[in-house]
């Protein structure tokens, strides 16, 4: 009798398992071949939002996160480039250093100007001592060659020259143009400065050296802007005096 009731516990689970079958087909449906094996990389997996949290954790490593909008924008915005203002074509000043700068786009007008009131400390004093291997660099050959013919005159006379700068009072850009490869810009220093020449005795022969007087000079320098050296030389000089 017992294994009789075995065969009949064994044929009603069947027929439940049956039962459960043809329910899960009616729900789910039935493959058919056609379905394809694309998955959307961006939506999430709805089959998993109902399981435990734990499967769900599992499941997010999956999944690729749609990049924020705000974010990807700030990536692939394009580089701010600052607007070159207009040059005045009435201003000679303005074309001329723009000129420059398209040849030398290194080129700063401030950075230049600042170097430029250094020069002019440096030549001064260096002329005052009669330096001529501290100036060669500093000058073009004409100028070179004016500056050491009269620190030659004064060496030859028993001269000396008493040179003190006491300051610069301005410097401005005053002309800016190109020829050919080479630009060139001027620069009017007003300085203050002490100035004496002595003879082989001591005595003043020339200037005061009691007195500070004030000195207008407009420097030109020039460089040759295809060239590797970036130092600018002083190409001309004069004086109001």
């Amino acid at each position: 009798m017992s294994n009789g009731f075995q065969f009949i516990d064994i044929i009603f689970f069947a027929l439940i398992a049956a039962f459960l079958i043809l329910r899960l087909r009616n729900v789910l449906g039935r493959r058919d071949g056609h379905e394809g094996g694309f998955r959307d990389p961006f939506s999430r997996n709805q089959s998993q939002d109902n399981k435990p949290e734990a499967a769900n954790e599992s499941a997010q490593d999956n999944v690729i996160p749609l990049p924020d909008q705000h974010q990807q924008d700030d990536d692939f915005a394009p580089e701010t480039v600052a607007e070159t203002p207009p040059v005045d074509e009435n201003d000679p000043l303005a074309v001329g250093l723009s000129q420059i700068m398209q040849a030398d786009p290194s080129f700063s007008s401030n950075d230049f100007l600042s170097g430029a009131r250094i020069a002019f400390e440096i030549i001064l004093g260096s002329f005052a001592a009669g330096d001529t291997k501290s100036l060669k660099p500093l000058l073009s050959a004409e100028v070179f060659g004016n500056f050491a013919k009269s620190i030659q005159s004064r060496e030859v006379a028993g001269e000396t020259m008493d040179e003190t700068l006491v300051g610069i009072k301005k410097a401005e850009l005053m002309e800016a143009y190109t020829e050919g490869s080479t630009a060139h810009i001027t620069v009017k220093f007003v300085s203050e400065q002490i100035n004496a020449v002595r003879d082989e005795n001591g005595d003043v022969v020339d200037g005061d050296p009691n007195t500070i007087i004030t000195v207008t000079d407009f420097w030109t320098f020039a460089r040759d802007v295809r060239a590797r050296d970036p130092n600018w030389m002083l190409a001309a000089t004069r004086s109001l005096d």
